[in-house]
């Protein structure tokens, strides 16, 4: 009979404990994570089982599946799911919160590199993608023209994407392949996309002499930064890259030996001409194309290229061997 009263008084030093307790509440940052890009949630829309998504995330799992159902747990929704409100104004922290518990994120490239996500996130409404196959899903047709650009004419494809795609492409290319500090100090991957910054006179030096001589290596140079996220694509990417420059360096021997100097300006123009309109007959015909040949056409250009000019500089040697001989 004497428990009960320590039992009351054991209730009743809970009951003011809570509201101390509920000044700090221990939430954990898996909860701010979406569990299909496990990065933290940008537009966050919970279903009705009650797991949370990017919307965008949410959006590619419905155009990939076809299906009405959760990514995590297979659970059906219905209706048109809505962006959780109260997660996103969570989302809305500052550098200085994000210091302190319950987040404690010590790193400050880390934090850096989350609030200029929120920052762009505020600013576009949507989520960047941040690797080669987000970009592939959000951009299928754009993926493949850069694949086949970069390998027929690097030049203008890269002019293509200084044009039309500087924000999103070519800042992110020009400050990984042309970075500020050589030594890459606290800087990773995701910190140097979403470095969004003018290039300085300095960059635009280094990458105007690689693009005019070195064009692949410049497509070498950020796929050697993508090792440890693309680990064989990146390799592919960068063995296609050797290769194209050892052609084209044959290319440019070939005209050289023939004395043929004084048409380097008309073959420009052909090869201006020619993947120009390859181009606009591509994009004319582009909605018509089955999204399944899109796809076989995308990694025959990236996994099946570098074989076929393995060939092809095998037999630009043997040619060179036989003019020697």
């Amino acid at each position: 009979m004497e428990e009960c009263p320590q039992n009351d008084l054991d209730a009743a030093s809970l009951e003011k404990n809570e509201p101390l307790e509920s000044t700090s509440p221990q939430i954990s940052i898996n909860e701010f994570s979406c569990h299909c890009c496990y990065d933290i949630l940008v537009n966050p829309t919970t279903l009705n089982c009650g797991h949370s998504f990017c919307r965008h995330c949410l959006a590619l799992w419905w155009a990939s599946s076809k299906k009405t159902e959760c990514p995590e747990c297979r659970e059906k929704w219905e209706g048109f799911p809505k962006v959780n409100i109260l997660l996103r104004l969570l989302l809305t922290l500052t550098e200085e919160e994000f210091s302190k518990a319950p987040y404690t994120i010590e790193s400050s490239s880390h934090r850096r590199a989350i609030l200029m996500e929120l920052e762009r996130v505020k600013a576009l409404g949507v989520k960047p993608p941040q690797n080669l196959w987000e970009y592939k899903a959000v951009n299928p047709g754009r993926s493949l023209f850069l694949l086949y650009a970069l390998k027929s004419s690097p030049r203008l494809g890269l002019l293509y994407l200084y044009l039309f795609d500087y924000t999103d492409t070519f800042l992110p290319f020009i400050h990984t392949i042309c970075p500020l500090q050589e030594d890459g100090s606290g800087d990773d991957i995701i910190s140097k996309l979403l470095d969004l910054r003018e290039p300085t006179w300095k960059q635009w030096r280094e990458f105007l002499i690689k693009y005019s001589f070195l064009p692949y290596q410049l497509i070498a140079e950020f796929a050697w930064d993508w090792l440890e996220v693309h680990y064989w694509t990146s390799r592919f990417l960068i063995v296609n890259a050797m290769l194209l420059s050892v052609l084209e360096l044959f290319s440019f021997w070939r005209i050289w030996s023939r004395s043929e100097l004084k048409t380097v300006p008309q073959r420009m123009w052909s090869h201006f001409w020619k993947v120009s309109t390859q181009g606009l007959f591509v994009a004319m015909f582009w909605p018509l194309i089955p999204q399944f040949v899109c796809n076989c056409l995308f990694y025959w250009a990236l996994y099946f290229n570098p074989i076929i000019n393995i060939d092809l500089v095998v037999k630009e040697v043997r040619r060179l061997e036989t003019q020697v001989l």
